[in-house]
């Protein structure tokens, strides 16, 4: 028996949070709080003029490791509420700690959240089998569905092809963020499992999208999201051509907001942008007028003006 390649409409039933999705940054006033307002008018920017199918809040670009639970909860209220029903939102709940994890999955579901993303256990180094268990007790514990966050440079440990394969079989667990950078891996996943795989690094869409991927979750999408999001719909209606000169024209945006941490360049574009930002919480630090040149540079590179 063979297993033919989904067709673009197969597909498009299995993209559980749309094509596009970026990773939101999450405003702060001037001296360092939470500004709701900012982010109710950023959430309506990134779906309307950016084209996002869903957003993502919470998320390491989010800077949710310096975000309190309460802010958290707010943050997704908020962005919930600008957003509608336009876009999807999904809330990042993850920590190493499964119980926190879980706490933070139910707040996010009471807040009105649509899916959320949950990224390996960091810095504890869990085996399989703990990453087996904590991914499957927060599933159990939600009716929300799942995206797994598969970064092994950050969380010090990968999520091992056979553990992906075995959570698929969970109802809930239906999405990866795949930021492994390992496209003989996520080939594997794709061919053994029906689990969305969704690029977490924005270079590595295309080739993502070859293999059998969906879509992206993005940072420089708070800049690209409309060409990317086109480059995305060009491969799927089979124009490979286009999407492969979308991916060269963006290819200095989508590496070059990795130049340093990537919510500092984000916010710095932002505010460049006139768009809702302030500045980020230590220990991130502001970017520095040489980084904000060479963000200018790498905008125009793109074909993207940066004010």
């Amino acid at each position: 028996m063979t297993h033919d390649h989904p067709a673009a409409s197969e597909r498009a039933a299995s993209r559980p949070f749309g094509r596009l999705l970026t990773a939101m940054v999450t405003p702060f006033t001037a001296d360092g709080s939470l500004d709701l307002d900012g982010a109710a008018r950023l959430a309506t920017h990134l779906v309307d003029a950016e084209g996002n199918d869903a957003l993502v809040v919470n998320g390491t670009t989010g800077e949710s490791p310096t975000t309190t639970d309460a802010e958290k909860e707010h943050l997704i209220r908020a962005v919930v509420e600008a957003v509608g029903d336009r876009a999807q939102v999904v809330a990042g709940v993850g920590t190493n700690d499964t119980r926190h994890t879980i706490e933070l999955a139910a707040a996010a579901e009471k807040a009105g959240a649509n899916g959320l993303l949950v990224v390996t256990p960091y810095y504890s180094k869990p085996p399989q089998g703990g990453l087996l268990r904590h991914f499957t007790a927060v599933a159990d514990a939600t009716g929300l569905p799942v995206m797994l966050y598969d970064i092994p440079h950050r969380a010090g440990v990968a999520i091992a092809t056979d553990t992906l394969v075995r959570l698929a079989e969970h109802g809930r667990i239906v999405a990866v963020k795949d930021a492994k950078g390992d496209l003989t891996a996520t080939s594997w996943v794709t061919s053994r499992s029906d689990l969305a795989i969704y690029s977490g690094d924005d270079a590595m869409t295309l080739p993502t999208l070859a293999i059998g991927g969906v879509g992206l979750v993005g940072t420089s999408t708070h800049f690209t999201g409309a060409l990317t999001k086109q480059m995305i719909e060009r491969y799927d209606a089979g124009d490979a051509a286009a999407a492969l000169a979308l991916h060269r024209r963006l290819l200095p945006l989508f590496t070059g907001i990795f130049r340093t941490q990537g919510t500092i360049l984000v916010k710095a574009g932002l505010t460049a942008s006139g768009l809702p930002a302030g500045p980020v919480r230590s220990p991130l630090v502001d970017a520095t007028a040489d980084e904000i040149a060479q963000l200018r540079a790498d905008c125009t590179a793109a074909g993207l003006d940066l004010p």
